[in-house]
């Protein structure tokens, strides 16, 4: 099939949505660039579905334009919008086969050689020969990969995932973000993906909008997002951090000091998001090592010491807790490289990072769990499978 060249961008205008007193997407502004895998990231309730569907016209905006090129698409009927949308359900019709599922759209716009653009549909998310098989003879990806061609079939200028690979087990999961990102490449247009896993948006998406309380916190690469977050809620959602809990007190050459727990930290002024007053420190725990004493932690390196105080074991890696003397719990992962040793649980250690890998955030911001780590999984420090 020949790529599509993308035809505008979508664009969101003061985008809002009231349900009674609930404010579920408040004046959002957002651009999609037109080509693009863009990701909606965040925990439920965010406004990220809520999102989706006003621009697949199933939910009426309360105020706010939605735009897709030059056109307005606020008022339109959803069979009249170019776009269509995939579920978390599939949504497959279980009195119809595999073939008339895919056909369907087509047959409404009574589209000329509806059999072939469905079996080149088919053959493209490899579903050859399925065609007179019902929903139900077919696994959770098999339906998925169809409820992918009947949308894709009627070539959208954008297609909505709404957590598309939600109901898949892990493995499968996987596997099927691999073929999202097969059918991108081949197809073209514009794809808008609504999840909540961290690790989807990140392996799937090329720019990625993480929402909370209706607004965008932060917008921008999976690299940018994790490697320099803006708020503390990106911290601690894309991922995990370690926040401590500080001042800044002055400035050193490209570096900010910044005091916390009785000790003097620094960051590179190019990584923080505040120049004064109070502060939260952060750190990934794949950044911070683990050292017996002070004198073994590498010249330039900050530190604090405490205590091994719990051990998980990820099977790519481990994740120790520890307890710090400063009183506040520090995560550390170590990847397993076949070499080092586990560290015994009561061990005393030394947690030490480079300052380079360290941000700083706006200390007034408590839209993260309390300073120290998040409750969140650590992901897998890793590319694009």
């Amino acid at each position: 099939m020949v790529v599509e060249e993308p035809s505008g961008a979508l664009r969101l205008v003061g985008l809002s949505k009231r349900f009674g007193d609930v404010t579920a997407v408040d004046r959002l502004d957002l651009t999609v660039p037109a080509g693009s895998y863009f990701a909606l990231l965040g925990p439920s309730g965010c406004g990220k579905t809520t999102t989706l569907r006003m621009v697949a016209g199933l939910t009426e905006p309360t105020g706010g334009r939605i735009l897709l090129g030059d056109g307005d698409i606020t008022r339109l009927r959803p069979y009249r919008r170019p776009v269509n949308t995939v579920f978390q359900s599939y949504a497959l019709f279980p009195h119809l086969d595999v073939f008339e599922n895919v056909a369907f759209g087509l047959r409404r716009r009574r589209v000329r050689d509806v059999a072939g653009q469905v079996r080149r549909m088919l053959s493209l998310v490899q579903l050859d020969g399925y065609e007179r098989h019902r929903p139900e003879q077919l696994s959770g990806g098999q339906q998925q990969r169809v409820a992918l061609a009947r949308a894709l079939v009627n070539r959208p200028r954008v297609l909505l995932l709404d957590e598309p690979l939600g109901a898949l087990d892990l493995a499968l999961r996987r596997r099927m973000q691999g073929e999202l990102r097969r059918l991108r490449a081949e197809v073209g247009g514009t794809f808008v993906h609504v999840t909540h896993d961290q690790e989807e948006a990140m392996t799937l998406a090329d720019t990625v909008a993480v929402m909370n309380a209706g607004q965008v916190e932060q917008l921008g690469t999976p690299a940018e997002l994790y490697e320099f977050p803006a708020t503390a809620f990106v911290a601690t959602f894309l991922g995990r951090s370690n926040l401590l809990t500080g001042t800044v007190t002055a400035r050193a050459g490209d570096d900010l000091l910044v005091e916390a727990y009785g000790r003097r930290f620094s960051v590179p002024s190019a990584r923080a998001r505040v120049d004064s007053g109070a502060a939260l420190l952060g750190v990934r725990p794949e950044k911070v090592r683990l050292a017996g004493t002070p004198e073994q932690v590498p010249a330039g390196h900050q530190w604090l010491d405490g205590t091994v105080g719990d051990i998980g074991y990820l099977g790519v890696g481990t994740e120790y807790s520890v307890p710090t003397g400063a009183g506040v719990e520090l995560s550390v992962f170590a990847a397993a490289d076949g070499e080092a040793a586990r560290i015994p649980v009561g061990t005393p250690v030394v947690a030490h990072w480079h300052p380079r890998h360290a941000f700083l955030l706006d200390g007034g911001d408590r839209s993260a769990p309390d300073a120290g780590t998040s409750d969140r999984p650590a992901p897998v420090p890793a590319g694009r499978e």
